[in-house]
């Protein structure tokens, strides 16, 4: 009779937890609140998952950063502040070209776009959804554009930037004036490149 080998215990599956989609939610339904409730800056991600009663670390496997928390919170398909970021990277002279193909792209599609026109519709009708966009948007596109562009007044110069996309967004896609809303995306980068670069450099001084 051959001796009884020793039971190893299986080995730990490496990487995070995956997590259940009920906690999923449940960290979804608790960010949406207090997002709304005290805006962008003030919540943290650890505070929301206090709240919801898991680790920290959970949040973040689920939605990376807390960006990706705001955008997952607000049933965005398409984040703007991420899409800004993802085309920040590259030569600074095209950066308004970049900028403007991808949020085109985004708000152009059928499946990304209606989360984003109800967002901003929202944001005009609604003082708290107003409060929590200006607040994300500030910090998570003004601010970092001007980390990105540095140079004298850059937060000025990173305001007028956002401003003008804003402006776009807003003419576009929720006015639909024309003819800016039946300009295809090649036309919009084209006539609109130029004062977004304008804004970037920054006006010029005035001779006297």
């Amino acid at each position: 009779m051959s001796p009884t080998r020793p039971v190893r215990p299986a080995p730990a599956r490496r990487g995070r937890r995956p997590g259940r989609p009920e906690t999923r939610a449940q960290v979804l339904e608790v960010a949406r609140r207090r997002f709304l409730a005290e805006g962008y800056q003030t919540v943290t991600m650890r505070s929301i998952a206090t709240e919801a009663g898991v680790d920290a670390a959970l949040v973040s496997y689920f939605f990376g950063s807390k960006r990706g928390l705001f955008g997952a919170a607000l049933a965005l398909t398409a984040n703007p502040p991420e899409l800004l970021l993802a085309a920040l990277p590259g030569d600074p002279v095209s950066l308004p070209e970049r900028v403007l193909a991808g949020l085109v792209a985004a708000w152009d599609d059928p499946r990304q776009g209606g989360p984003l026109r109800v967002l901003v519709t929202a944001a005009v009708q609604e003082p708290g959804v107003a409060r929590l966009l200006t607040d994300a948007f500030e910090h998570e596109m003004v601010d970092r554009v001007a980390d990105h562009i540095g140079g004298p007044h850059a937060r000025l110069r990173a305001g007028a930037f956002v401003a003008q996309l804003a402006g776009l967004v807003f003419t576009r896609y929720v006015l639909r004036l024309e003819p800016l809303a039946s300009m295809t995306p090649d036309e919009i980068v084209r006539h609109f490149a130029p004062g977004l670069r304008a804004a970037l450099q920054g006006p010029r001084p005035v001779r006297t």
